[in-house]
């Protein structure tokens, strides 16, 4: 059985237990006290935070205890120290907390309206993208939801969603995202940017980074998900790009070009909007790893709050939902 199984047969269980042959009978309250006591130290702190008397607390504790057998906490002057028995039944009180609370958003869809709060990852691509628009639409439809939307590399970006840092995150094709749910989000072409008066501006045909990376380049600032991109691809052909300045936006990169302060390698959608003022020329790049698409990464949906899934579909293309 798996985790998002497991975490419902304990909810069934703890709704109507009678369904069960189980000796035990925790309840919600029980299972919450007893992850206060693991998160405080104390059985005192952590009734405190239960809003519930000592004595009421360490009945409560001791009645687990004697229910399961064992012992869950091991007493000494300092505190309490968590047993393995103990640990086992906070992993399994954190899946039916979690399920319970899945439940609770599912069922707000039905009477309040969809509310909810949604941790979105996206690289520097996505980030210049139609995703704020898309966001917009989204937040106008749902007015009860709110989204925090952070810039982050891809592959942090799916580690931070599978370790539930996240709950959808926009990558490239590229990232490791073993263990993950994806969906096409769309095409990601890189393209090299170069002044109109430029030599480059007369090649005819693609080039790789490599054979231009001896020019000066104009880049973003070494956080950012693109200049990560960028460095790692310059390193694995050996060479190392050199940049007279550093921006944090992508729009003043394009900007720092037409002036001739260097060349710059840019999302296509970017580059394509500066190319109409005549300034800017794109050279395209011919690296694999340049021809490249934007993925939604989820963890499995199931596991995933009925709003987070609503703007999954929200963000996938019509042909994919």
């Amino acid at each position: 059985m798996n985790k998002s199984g497991f975490a419902e047969v304990c909810l069934r269980f703890i709704l109507n237990p009678e369904c069960y042959n189980f000796h035990m009978r925790f309840d919600l309250t029980d299972l919450r006290l007893f992850l206060h006591v693991h998160d405080t130290g104390t059985i005192t702190d952590g009734a405190r935070r239960a809003h519930m008397t000592l004595a009421s607390a360490s009945e409560r504790i001791k009645g687990m205890e004697e229910t399961l057998g064992t012992a869950l906490l091991a007493r000494n002057r300092h505190g309490v120290t968590v047993t393995p028995a103990g640990h086992a039944l906070i992993r399994h009180a954190r899946m039916v907390l979690q399920q319970m609370a899945h439940m609770h958003e599912e069922l707000s869809h039905y009477s309040a309206g969809l509310k909810g709060h949604i941790r979105l990852l996206c690289n520097t691509s996505a980030m210049n993208s139609d995703l704020p628009d898309l966001l917009g639409t989204f937040l106008c439809a749902n007015p009860h939801v709110s989204v925090d939307l952070v810039e982050r590399p891809s592959n942090a970006i799916a580690d931070a969603v599978r370790n539930e840092l996240g709950d959808i995150g926009i990558v490239a094709d590229s990232a490791d995202v073993q263990g993950l749910q994806t969906y096409l989000f769309g095409p990601d072409p890189l393209t090299l940017v170069v002044p109109h008066t430029h030599p480059l501006a007369q090649q005819k045909t693609p080039v790789t980074l490599a054979e231009v990376a001896h020019h000066p380049f104009v880049g973003l600032s070494d956080k950012s998900a693109l200049q990560e991109h960028l460095a790692y691809h310059a390193r694995k052909s050996g060479k190392q790009l050199h940049y007279r300045i550093r921006l944090h936006h992508i729009d003043t990169v394009c900007l720092m070009v037409t002036y001739n302060i260097g060349i710059a390698v840019v999302p296509a959608i970017v580059a394509q909007r500066h190319t109409l003022s005549g300034k800017l020329h794109m050279v395209p790049l011919k690296d694999a790893w340049a021809n490249r698409n934007l993925l939604l990464c989820v963890r499995p949906a199931e596991e995933l709050p009925a709003y987070v899934n609503l703007l999954l579909a929200h963000l996938r293309p019509a042909t994919q939902s």
